[in-house]
């Protein structure tokens, strides 16, 4: 055996330590990583030159230790922040698109709180958000995680000066190394801005209208009467009939946009269509909401409070699965205030919940409004929670921004580890200024340039389109006991929930169906992309 050993050349660090093999890969990798920077570093050099020598000047050569970067220590964090997301791909670092993590990590490495030797990889720093933002949406408040130096106590306004306006950090937290600001969160609050013009009843003539009014006919007493909506309405068509004349008016209800590419602005047709709409914009932003409506829209929002099975408010799920059940804690909306150039009136909707899932949050709102300016029950939203499959559009993306995610139950813990709690209430100040400037009124802007809320809701009252689905059913002489057919034979619209009708169906059969709901086509105006009928 001693031979053998011989023959082995010897070294000095022949056999890894105990505390290689409890790191594994992740201390390779990290070897090579600073192999990589070293080497990099050397290759700025001339080979020909020992490291010690001194140039004309009396300074050493780039290998000298002096130009190697002070090591200093890094701690656990957690960054609370606030953004605006317009002309960002969303919260996560995906270059070369622009993100906002990717200016966060540029600006802690300007500032001093990444070293340069990490910062080529979010790994290397621990990287990790609470909640993950699309394109466009914006946030008040969110946390990341990751390790920062932290020692200079200016570090925050270091950082701050390296961000853009529309990115501030409100406050750097001490954390336990355990911590993980996605995994520890126990809830989310999310905002979402609504014009109450939204909660107006169909246009009195659209297709949505008249099924309601042929519901109403079949099932008595279920459906509301609207007069507010009704004194809204005949108002418009008064100033409309005095504004244009009748063959005006049987121009702009006959008229059809051309294709694109034979679209022409100054067709009169267009022009009077044009006159048309900016009327009917000018009585929406001057309408106010009704103390009853606005309570009627209250009391539909508090259908939303508890566990409740939300299958119907995503994609992707059916009645059965486990993973479709989430609890929302609290849901508030606020009293109306008028603001923007057009003094256009708005309601603040907040939610508290547990966990979201995709589009939940904009379908939740959307059948909200929907049974509110239909004038249906509120409890129709619980029997959205029963097996039968209905198709709920998504409301505008624009009104959504995540408020803040919530650390009740870990900050607890933290306390106990002798950190501060995580707590957006102590900045709030600095929130809401910064949200009325970057945030708000990018949205109040936006909303008046591209009429988004009344285009998605002329869009709903409009869609005519039928489900392919069965209503009520009864077997046949003539056919097998598998086969039925309609008791009264007619195929009923999309938004047929939305009526005196209700949520009808064969329960058993949507629930052996497909998982997705259909998803409506995106709203359109009726004119052509590139000629937007603006105020």
């Amino acid at each position: 055996m001693s031979e053998n050993e011989n023959l082995r050349p010897a070294y000095e660090d022949d056999q890894p330590g105990e505390d290689t093999y409890k790191r594994g890969n992740q201390y390779k990798w990290t070897k090579a990583r600073k192999a990589d920077y070293d080497d990099s570093k050397a290759d700025a050099n001339s080979t020909n030159k020992k490291p010690d020598a001194v140039n004309a000047t009396g300074a050493t050569d780039a290998g000298d230790s002096a130009t190697k970067e002070k090591r200093l220590p890094k701690r656990k964090v957690a960054v609370m922040l606030g953004y605006c997301g317009t002309g960002y791909h969303g919260m996560q670092y995906n270059p070369p698109t622009p993100t906002i993590e990717a200016e966060l990590f540029k600006a802690f490495v300007e500032a001093g709180a990444i070293s340069h030797a990490n910062s080529t990889d979010l790994k290397k720093s621990g990287f990790m958000r609470a909640a993950r933002t699309d394109k466009g949406v914006h946030a008040g408040g969110n946390v990341i995680s990751l390790k920062l130096i932290i020692e200079d106590p200016d570090i925050i306004s270091k950082i701050n000066s390296k961000l853009p306006d529309g990115i501030r950090i409100w406050d750097i937290e001490r954390v336990n190394k355990a911590f993980d600001c996605r995994k520890m969160c126990s809830s989310r609050w999310y905002e979402y801005l609504l014009p109450t013009y939204s909660l107006i009843g169909p246009k009195p003539g659209s297709a949505l209208y008249n099924d309601i009014e042929d519901s109403k006919i079949e099932v008595a007493d279920v459906i509301a009467e609207d007069q507010e909506s009704k004194d809204f309405w005949a108002e418009f068509f008064r100033e409309a009939e005095n504004t244009f004349t009748s063959q005006e008016l049987e121009t702009i209800k006959n008229y059809v946009a051309p294709p694109r590419d034979e679209f022409d602005d100054s067709d009169p047709g267009y022009q009077l269509v044009k006159s048309y709409k900016q009327l009917e914009n000018k009585h929406r932003r001057a309408y106010r909401i009704s103390s009853a409506k606005l309570e009627y829209f209250r009391d539909a929002m508090k259908q939303y409070v508890g566990p409740h099975n939300f299958f119907n408010f995503t994609l992707g799920k059916d009645f059965k699965d486990a993973s479709a059940v989430r609890f929302m804690k609290e849901l508030k909306v606020s009293d109306p205030f008028v603001i923007g150039e057009k003094d256009t009136e708005w309601v603040s909707i907040k939610i508290h919940g547990q966990s979201f899932m995709l589009h939940q949050i904009r379908k939740m709102i959307s059948m909200a409004t929907l049974v509110t300016r239909c004038c249906c029950p509120t409890d129709r939203i619980l029997d959205a929670y029963k097996p039968q499959r209905i198709n709920i559009p998504k409301a505008p993306a624009l009104g959504l921004l995540l408020e803040c995610p919530v650390y009740e139950g870990y900050n607890k813990r933290l306390q106990e580890f002798g950190y501060n709690a995580i707590e957006f209430s102590n900045y709030q100040e600095k929130m809401d200024a910064f949200k009325m400037k970057y945030i708000y009124n990018k949205i109040y802007e936006e909303e008046v340039g591209e009429n988004v809320f009344n285009a998605f809701f002329s869009y709903i009252d409009n869609f005519n389109q039928v489900t392919g689905a069965q209503g009520a059913t009864e077997q046949t002489a003539e056919q097998p006991t598998t086969e039925t057919k309609n008791t009264d034979g007619v195929r009923r619209s999309v938004f047929d929930f939305l009526t005196a009708r209700g949520i009808t169906g064969d329960a058993e059969k949507t629930e052996k169906g497909s998982k997705a709901s259909v998803e409506l086509p995106e709203p359109d105006s009726g004119l052509p992309e590139s000629t937007p009928i603006v105020e």
